[in-house]
């Protein structure tokens, strides 16, 4: 019960810094915020915890329906070239850190280190895990801004925000953890396993994305002075091509 009650605070402070990060930085802050979150989440991923009714499951989700969060916000307030911007930095991200600390691991430590074995549980994560955590990234977050675009054209009005969002974010998430799921598992456990897994991290997903709806439209509600101009001279992009 403890897990849950602190995962609750867990998944506010989470939203609370989403919206702190946008309100004092504005769209640099939600580039800073891809950034940042898909290092995080890669790294919270390694560890599991125990839930009631006898649910194991892995940390990170959080951080990856915010990183879906960003997207829909910045394709619905800059439009969707600046959302695929925004997806290939958070790609970009992701394999500069997998390099650079897999670099790291390959020193070797002094005599009286005590940080290598540390590093080597975080960061020596197997070619398949990172393959399948690259992967599915990189398909589900392009995948989310094309589906927020083309859910827009049916759903344009800004009342309708949540169901642009919500579209959007649960089909791509669930093919961000059968693609994870897959690449990472299969054949590693039973049919069984392997589906207990990906329904249990699905699940969580699904209720994030859920909650985090009124945290987009607090979001969406802040204004900055250069949001004007950044829309007009997108619109303009997509005139002259």
């Amino acid at each position: 019960m403890f897990n849950l009650i602190w995962g609750i605070l867990f998944v506010l402070v989470n939203f609370a810094f989403f919206l702190l990060c946008y309100r004092l930085f504005g769209k640099k802050g939600m580039y800073a915020w891809i950034g940042v979150a898909t290092v995080i989440a890669n790294i919270q991923v390694a560890k599991t915890i125990a839930m009631p009714f006898d649910i194991v499951m892995t940390l990170g989700n959080t951080m990856y329906v915010t990183l879906y969060m960003t997207s829909d916000l910045l394709n619905k307030k800059y439009g969707r070239a600046e959302a695929q911007k925004a997806v290939w930095f958070g790609f970009f991200t992701l394999i500069m850190t997998t390099v650079i600390m897999q670099m790291v691991l390959v020193f070797k430590p002094a005599a009286d280190d005590m940080a290598q074995p540390s590093l080597e549980t975080i960061f020596g994560l197997l070619p398949r895990l990172a393959l399948g955590s690259l992967s599915a990234y990189f398909v589900s977050q392009l995948l989310d801004v094309r589906l927020y675009t083309w859910i827009r054209k049916f759903f344009g009005t800004p009342g309708q925000l949540w169901i642009r969002s919500n579209g959007s974010t649960m089909f791509s998430s669930f093919v961000d953890t059968l693609i994870f799921c897959t690449i990472a598992f299969a054949g590693l456990y039973n049919w069984e396993v392997w589906f207990e897994i990906l329904f249990t991290t699905y699940l969580v997903k699904f209720l994030l994305t859920a909650a985090g709806t009124p945290v987009l439209y607090i979001a969406r509600s802040f204004r900055f002075p250069e949001d004007e101009p950044e829309r007009g001279n997108s619109r303009n992009r997509e005139r002259s091509l």
